[in-house]
C-alpha cells in the first residue's frame, strides 16, 4: 500500500489492522543461511535422500540441530520437488575405474540369489565373497533379509576375519536402506554401489551367484529352513577348501589366499 499508493506507515497499518510495533519490530531469529545452503549441497550431491537422511548426514559433520528445524528448511528450498524427477535421472552417476583388491579383506562383493522350497515357498539367500581370494564369505539364507539381517550376516563373519575396507553392491532396497548406511558408518566400511543396470560393475558376485545356482540350488531340492542352511554350509566348505578355481590358476580359494600370504590368514581382534 505504501508503494503503490504513496500512503504513510500509520495509515497503512491501521487500514490493514496491523500495529505498528509489529511493523518496525527487528527479526531475532538467528541466521540460517549456512545450514540451507549445506542441506541443498547434501540434497543436490545424494538425490536419494530424504530430510531424515539429510539430517543425519547434517549430526554426523556435527550441526546442532532437530528434525523439524532441518524439515522445515527443507520445504523452504523446495527439495522435496526434486522427487518428481524420472528415478534413472536421479541416480545415473559416473564411476572411475575400479583398483582391483591387492589382499585379502580390502573389497568384498555382495548381492542376493532367490530360489525355492519344494512346496513352493521362497526365500532367498544373501551372497558375500572376498574379491582377492574368491573365497564365500558369508552365505545367510532366511525367508526374508532386510537391511538390519544384512548387517547381523556381516558383523557374524566379521568375527573371524574382521571387516572389509568396502563392500561392492547394487542398489536394492537393503543396500541401500538406512539400516545398513549406519551399519556402515559406524565400522568405517565403505559402500561401493554400482551403475544401475550395469551387473559387471559386480562381475565377480554374479559369476559366484552363477555357480551357486549350477552347482547347488539346481541340483538340490529343499524341505525346510534348516535343511536349507545346512546344506549351504557344506556347499560353502568344499568351494572354499575343495574346488579348484580357474581364474585362481585352479587353486582352491583358501589354498590362494594362504599362498599368496606366506601364512594362514590372522584373525582379526573384534
Amino acid at each position: 500500500m505504501q508503494e503503490r499508493f504513496k500512503i504513510s506507515v500509520h495509515r497503512s497499518c491501521r487500514l490493514a489492522l496491523l500495529q505498528r510495533s509489529v511493523w518496525y519490530a527487528k527479526s531475532t531469529a538467528r541466521d540460517q543461511s549456512a545450514l540451507r545452503q549445506r542441506i541443498r549441497d547434501i540434497a543436490m550431491s545424494r538425490p536419494r535422500f530424504g530430510y531424515l537422511r539429510v539430517l543425519v548426514m547434517l549430526k554426523r559433520e556435527g550441526w546442532a540441530v532437530g528434525k523439524k528445524r532441518v524439515y522445515r528448511l527443507y520445504r523452504l528450498e523446495g527439495l522435496q520437488l526434486r522427487m518428481k524427477v524420472r528415478r534413472r535421472k536421479r541416480i545415473a552417476l559416473l564411476r572411475g575405474k575400479v583398483v582391483p583388491a591387492s589382499g585379502a579383506n580390502q573389497h568384498w562383493s555382495m548381492d542376493f540369489v532367490h530360489d525355492q522350497m519344494h512346496d513352493g515357498r521362497k526365500f532367498r539367500i544373501l551372497t558375500v565373497i572376498d574379491q582377492w581370494s574368491r573365497e564365500s564369505v558369508s552365505l545367510e539364507a532366511n525367508y526374508r533379509l532386510t537391511g538390519r539381517c544384512v548387517g547381523l550376516a556381516l558383523d557374524q563373519a566379521a568375527r573371524q576375519r574382521g571387516w572389509p575396507r568396502a563392500i561392492t553392491v547394487d542398489n536394492g532396497t537393503e543396500f541401500t536402506s538406512k539400516a545398513l548406511d549406519d551399519w556402515a558408518y559406524k565400522r568405517g566400511v565403505k559402500l561401493d554401489y554400482t551403475r544401475p543396470g550395469k551387473p559387471t560393475d559386480n562381475g565377480l558376485i554374479e559369476s559366484f551367484n552363477g555357480r551357486l545356482r549350477d552347482e547347488f540350488l539346481n541340483v538340490n531340492e529343499f524341505i525346510t529352513m534348516h535343511d536349507v542352511r545346512e546344506k549351504l554350509r557344506a556347499w560353502q566348505d568344499d568351494y572354499n577348501h575343495h574346488r579348484p578355481h580357474g581364474s585362481l590358476g585352479n587353486l582352491t580359494p583358501n589354498e590362494f589366499a594362504t599362498m599368496r600370504s606366506g601364512q594362514p590368514k590372522e584373525v582379526a581382534n573384534l
